[in-house]
C-alpha cells in the first residue's frame, strides 16, 4: 500500500547503476511496485535484482539500449507501470522523451517538455536568464554556428574562453582555449563530443573565469506553480570539468551572497514554468559577484548532501509532486542541520589524465551504512566495468554536525572501501580532502589542476609499506603451504646467518625486488635498495595486521596473476612477473583504454612534431586525444574511423625522428 500517493502504483526507471538503485528504495518505501530496464550485459546488475521485475531493452550501445525509447516505452506496457522516473543522464533532460511517457498515457517524473526545451538548449537558457535579469557571464549564444562567426565571438569576448555544448552536460562537449591558436582544433573536438553525447552539435560560447567557485541552487516547484530552494551546494571540485567531491550547503558563503543566489534560482524557474526538482549552477566569482551558468531540469548526482542536511527525500518529492500534492514545505520551514560531503568513487586511472577504466572487480567493500553515511552504489564484487556507459561506481555521502567532522567521516568511510580488480579514484579523493586550499575553503574550480602533482602522485612511504607488506604475506603464505615458489624467493635459509628471502613484483611498469631478514618480532626489508622496518604482524585469510602501530588493516586481493595491496591511503597493484625485465611498454602509442576510434588525423608518411594530435577514442560519452610524445614521422596507423579497440592494443607506429 503506498503511502499517500494515489495517480502511481507501479515504477519504471528509464536509467541504469546507483541512481536506479537510489530510486527504487524511496519507491519501495512508498509501497510502490518497481521496474527496471538493462541492456543486455548488465542483465545480472544490481539495479536489476534491486527492482520487483526487469525487461531487457537492448544490446550494449546506450543508443540501442537505455536511449531505446520505443524499448522502453514497450517495457513499460508490458509490466503495467504508471510511471517512469527518467534518474539523470541518458533520457532524463529529453523533451520528445517526456512527451513521448505522457502522450501513452503515463506519469511523468519530471518538469513538463516545455521547461525541458527552455533549459535543454544552453543557449537559449541564457536568453530567457537575461529577460529574467538573472546575472550572466559575457559570452555569445546566438543561432549562427559557422566558424569564422564563433571565433570573432571569442574574440571579442577575449581569450580564455570556454566552448560548451548548448544542448548538454557533465563535461562533454566542453573546452577551455587559452589561446586563439587553439581555437580550431577545440572546436572541431567540441563538436563531435557534443553530436556523439547529444544529438546537437550546437556550441555557446563564454568568458573563462580562471578562478570561480560553482554553487548550485536546489529548487523545487508543485503543480500550482509554488517554487522554493533548499540551501546551495558546491561542486567546485572538478576533473575534467566534472565534479568529484559536492558539499551543502556551500560553505564560506555571506547570507546576502546565499539569499540573492536562492532567490534567482526561484525566478529562473518561475520563468520556464517550472515543477518538480531542479538545480540551478552559478559561477561565483572572488568579488562575491554570480553568474548564471544553466539549469538542470531533473534531479543532480549529487542530491543527497542536500537531503542530508535539511532532512527531506527529494525522490518522495517528486513522486508527490507528480502525483498533483503541494509541496511538503514552505520557504520558511525549510531548515538547513549540519554538513554534508559526496565524494565520486569512479572507475578511473588518476595518473593518465583520468581517463576511464573498464575490467572485472574482484573485490569491493564498503563501510556500513548509518545515520550518518550512505553508500550509493549499482556494484557488486564480480561486476565487470564496461566502456558502454558512465564510469561512476558509487557515491559516499557523510554528514556531520560540522564542515570538519563531515570530512573526517568522509576520510574515514573512504579508508573503509576497499576495491580491487580496476583501477579507481579512491586515493585521490583521500589526498583531495587532506589538501589545505580544500580544508580551509581557500579554493576554487582549479583546484586539481593546481595541485595536480600532490594530488596524484602517490605517498612514499605509504608505497614502501605497501609493497613490504606484500613480501611478508607471500613469505606468510609460503610458510603455511610449506613451499615457496621459486620465482617468489629464493631459499632463505643459510647455515648461522639470518634467513633471507627474496622477492620480485612488477608495479606501473617497474619492476621492485625486496629483501626479507627477520630480526625478531620485526622484519627488515631491502626495497630496491631502500630500507623499512616492519614491526611484528596479524594474518587473516585476506588481511594484514601491523601490530606494532595504529594503521589500519592491508587488504589482500589475489586475483588472476595480481596481488592488490589496499591501505588507508594507497591501492598498489602488483604482478609477479616469472622473466628478469620488463617488456618495454611507453611508447605512447598503445590504446589507454576500450573504446572506439572517433577520428583519425595522420597517415603513414606524415611528419608530426611532439604533442601533434594524432588520433582521438571515445570511452564512456568522453573524448580522448592521442598525441606524439615527440617528433617523428608516422610509419604505420593500424586502426580507423569507427574501430573498437581494447586497452593496450598498439595503434600506430612512428620512426624515431623525422626524415631528412
Amino acid at each position: 500500500m503506498s503511502h499517500g500517493i494515489q495517480s502511481i502504483t507501479k515504477l519504471l526507471v528509464a536509467n541504469r547503476g546507483e541512481i536506479a538503485c537510489r530510486i527504487f528504495k524511496t519507491a519501495k518505501r512508498l509501497g510502490l511496485g518497481t521496474v527496471a530496464i538493462y541492456s543486455e550485459p548488465d542483465q545480472q546488475a544490481l539495479h536489476v535484482t534491486s527492482a520487483d521485475e526487469a525487461y531487457c531493452v537492448g544490446p550494449a550501445p546506450a543508443t540501442d539500449s537505455y536511449l531505446n525509447i520505443p524499448a522502453i516505452l514497450a517495457a513499460a506496457k508490458q509490466s503495467g507501470a504508471d510511471a517512469i522516473h527518467p534518474g539523470y543522464g541518458f533520457l532524463s533532460e529529453n523533451a520528445g522523451f517526456a512527451q513521448a511517457v505522457m502522450d501513452a498515457g503515463l506519469q511523468w517524473i519530471g518538469p513538463p517538455p516545455s521547461a525541458i526545451d527552455a533549459m535543454g538548449s544552453k543557449s537559449e537558457a541564457k536568453r530567457l536568464m537575461e529577460t529574467a535579469g538573472v546575472p550572466l557571464l559575457p559570452g555569445f549564444h546566438g543561432h549562427d554556428q559557422q566558424d569564422d562567426k564563433l571565433l570573432d565571438a571569442a574574440r571579442a569576448i577575449g581569450f580564455p574562453v570556454m566552448l560548451k555544448a548548448s544542448a548538454g552536460g557533465g563535461g562533454k562537449g566542453m573546452r577551455v582555449v587559452e589561446q586563439e591558436g587553439g581555437f580550431a582544433e577545440a572546436l572541431t573536438g567540441a563538436r563531435r563530443e557534443a553530436l556523439k553525447s547529444f544529438a546537437d552539435d550546437t556550441l555557446l560560447l563564454e568568458k573563462y573565469l580562471p578562478s570561480p567557485r560553482h554553487i548550485e541552487v536546489q529548487i523545487f516547484f508543485d503543480n500550482a506553480g509554488s517554487g522554493i530552494y533548499l540551501a546551495d551546494r558546491d561542486c567546485s571540485v572538478q576533473r575534467r570539468h566534472q565534479k568529484v567531491v559536492e558539499e551543502a550547503p556551500a560553505p564560506g558563503l555571506t547570507d546576502n551572497v546565499r539569499i540573492a543566489m536562492g532567490t534567482a534560482a526561484v525566478a529562473a524557474g518561475q520563468t520556464i514554468g517550472y515543477t518538480g526538482a531542479g538545480t540551478v549552477e552559478f559561477l561565483l566569482d572572488s568579488d562575491g559577484q554570480f553568474y548564471f551558468m544553466e539549469m538542470n531540469t531533473r534531479l543532480q548526482v549529487e542530491h543527497p548532501v542536500t537531503e542530508m542536511i535539511t532532512g527531506q527525500d527529494l525522490v518522495e518529492w517528486q513522486l508527490r509532486v507528480a502525483d498533483g500534492q503541494a509541496l511538503p514545505l514552505s520557504q520558511n520551514q525549510v531548515s538547513v542541520n549540519g554538513h554534508a560531503v559526496e565524494t565520486r568513487l569512479y572507475a578511473e586511472q588518476v595518473a593518465q589524465d583520468f581517463m576511464p577504466a573498464t575490467g572485472d572487480i574482484a573485490y569491493l567493500s564498503f563501510p556500513a551504512e548509518s545515520d550518518r553515511l550512505r553508500v550509493e552504489t549499482g556494484i557488486r564484487t564480480g561486476d565487470q566495468v564496461s566502456p558502454y556507459y558512465d564510469p561512476m561506481l558509487a557515491k559516499l555521502v557523510v554528514w556531520g554536525e560540522s564542515r570538519d567532522q563531515a570530512i573526517a567521516g568522509m576520510h574515514a568511510a573512504l579508508q573503509g572501501t576497499r576495491i580491487a580488480g580496476i583501477s579507481t579514484n579512491r586515493d585521490f579523493l583521500i589526498r583531495v580532502l587532506d589538501n589545505p586550499q580544500f580544508c580551509s575553503v581557500n579554493f576554487s574550480t582549479g583546484l586539481i589542476e593546481q595541485n595536480k602533482a600532490s594530488l596524484i602522485g602517490e605517498p612514499q612511504d605509504e608505497r614502501l609499506l605497501s609493497l613490504a607488506v606484500a613480501a611478508l604475506w607471500r613469505l606468510h603464505q609460503a610458510t603455511q603451504q610449506q613451499t615457496i615458489s621459486p620465482w617468489l624467493t629464493g631459499q632463505g635459509w643459510r647455515m648461522n646467518l639470518p634467513a633471507i628471502s627474496r622477492f620480485r613484483f612488477a608495479s606501473n611498469g617497474e619492476m621492485v625486488d625486496i629483501q626479507v631478514t627477520p630480526k625478531g618480532h620485526r622484519h627488515h626489508c631491502q626495497i630496491n635498495g631502500e630500507a623499512i622496518d616492519v614491526d611484528g604482524l596479524g594474518y587473516t585469510n585476506d588481511s594484514v595486521m601491523l601490530t606494532g602501530n595504529s594503521h589500519g588493516p592491508f587488504s589482500m586481493v589475489q586475483h588472476s596473476d595480481t596481488l592488490t595491496v589496499v591501505s588507508d591511503s594507497l591501492t598498489l597493484s602488483l604482478s609477479t612477473p616469472d622473466y628478469d625485465v620488463l617488456e618495454e611498454v611507453g611508447s605512447g602509442f598503445n590504446a589507454p583504454m576500450n573504446g572506439t576510434i572517433v577520428s583519425v588525423q595522420v597517415k603513414p608518411g606524415d611528419q608530426v612534431l611532439a604533442d601533434a594530435p594524432l588520433l582521438v577514442m571515445e570511452a564512456m560519452k568522453m573524448e580522448h586525444t592521442i598525441r606524439a610524445p615527440r617528433a617523428g614521422e608516422i610509419a604505420d596507423v593500424f586502426y580507423n574511423h569507427g574501430d573498437l579497440v581494447e586497452e593496450g592494443v598498439p595503434l600506430l607506429a612512428m620512426t624515431e625522428e623525422p626524415a631528412s
